[in-house]
């Protein structure tokens, strides 16, 4: 399997590159790549990144490959443009890993099994049921209204698929000029169906800068506990 790590963010919600941002010694970027690396399954990466940071990252993503090959790509101006730039670079058989660069927290086994799903379907996303009461709010900031939460799912990353697949589903969101924000979207539109792989490890996006504390937090409990 190879992974596409996406990494063409501009961060303007942290107000620095978070990807650079360091979390227990390392950037951010380095855990993401590191932790698919230590999946047997991962055979060799695709970064898709800025055309400013594509040298930079070039050594960053070699550094924690653990020898799998690396080739640094410049991504797009929205999320599904680079998806698409990375998408190019692949063979057309085998499954793909297309995991957000900001998600340092994912765990090989986790990979593993979300891939496990993914052969048996075609199509397969890391997710977590939503706990949380949800409600609708209006232009104005005012709750208009309660969303019920059965079977809502929040989903996350890697989201793992055919080669096949998901060079289809992303040629026709090309064509159509449409605009998707992950791909387990882009599958939907051609009527296929995505398995869910229930992620009960942290796997939280980095998003604001209380979460680059969170993840080393949790990045050092689990390093306690596996010693």
């Amino acid at each position: 399997m190879h992974a596409i790590v996406v990494a063409a963010g501009s961060s303007r919600r942290m107000g620095f590159d978070k990807l650079l941002a360091p979390i227990a010694g390392q950037p951010v970027l380095w855990h993401s790549i590191h932790a698919l690396a230590r999946c047997p399954e991962v055979e060799g990466f695709t970064v898709v990144t800025r055309p400013d940071l594509v040298e930079k990252i070039t050594r960053l993503a070699e550094s924690a490959a653990l020898g799998k090959g690396v080739l640094v790509v410049e991504g797009g101006s929205e999320r599904h443009l680079s998806v698409s730039a990375g998408l190019a670079t692949l063979e057309e058989e085998g499954f793909v890993a297309i995991h957000d660069a900001a998600r340092p927290l994912v765990t090989p086994e986790v990979v593993a099994g979300c891939l496990a799903l993914a052969r048996m379907h075609g199509a397969a996303s890391c997710a977590s049921p939503v706990s949380d009461t949800v409600k609708r709010g209006d232009g104005a900031g005012m709750v208009s209204g309660s969303v019920d939460r059965k079977d809502l799912w929040a989903m996350q990353t890697p989201q793992i698929f055919s080669n096949r697949l998901i060079r289809e589903a992303y040629a026709a969101v090309l064509r159509d000029g449409e605009m998707v924000t992950d791909e387990v979207s882009a599958v939907e539109r051609l009527g296929r169906t995505v398995a869910l792989y229930q992620n009960g490890e942290w796997n939280l996006k980095i998003t604001f800068p209380r979460d680059i504390s969170l993840a080393e937090l949790i990045l050092a409990d689990r390093e306690t506990a596996h010693r």
